[in-house]
Parts: structure tokens; C-alpha cells; sequence
């Protein structure tokens, strides 16, 4: 097997007065963004709360339950409440 590439190997010049050394703006404002979803995300990697709860969220059996809820049981807050403090007795 034989591969030929017919494209151009060398790429076309730019015009070196359209483009601006200097970064604008914008460009730096989408890169601190960048940097700071970076950090949220290293650090809600490193944190062992959030690593519990993602497990827990991602367990099979939890999913199976979320899916089993339904809106008809509305409760009241009183009714919740009073049956919380019945169970926390």
C-alpha cells in the first residue's frame, strides 16, 4: 500500500499585519476562565467529599431508585418535618 499526499506541504503565508502579537482582551479573559475551570476542576478532583458523592450519584442501585421516584407523593413541609423529627428521636 502506497499513501501520497497531494496537498500543499508548506502553508500559505499570512499577512503579518492582520494579526496582532499582542494578546487581546478577550483572549485573555477566555484564558483566565480556562485556567480557573482548571483549578475548580483539580480541586473538586482532590476533594473526598465530592469523590463520595459522585459515587454515590453514579451507583447503579442509587440511579435504579431515582428513576423509581415519582412526583405524586408531594409531601408538606410540616408533614416532612414531624415525620423527620418522629425518626430522629
Amino acid at each position: 500500500m502506497q499513501i501520497r499526499t497531494i496537498a500543499n506541504s508548506t502553508p500559505p503565508a499570512r499577512d503579518a499585519s492582520a494579526v496582532s502579537l499582542a494578546p487581546s482582551s478577550e483572549a485573555r479573559r477566555i484564558s483566565d476562565d480556562v485556567a480557573q475551570a482548571r483549578n475548580t476542576a483539580m480541586s473538586a478532583l482532590t476533594n473526598d467529599r465530592f469523590r463520595v458523592m459522585l459515587e454515590q450519584i453514579t451507583d447503579p442501585a442509587a440511579s435504579g431508585a431515582l428513576m423509581t421516584m415519582h412526583g405524586d407523593n408531594v409531601v408538606d413541609f410540616k408533614s416532612a418535618q414531624s415525620s423527620y423529627a418522629d425518626n430522629s428521636e
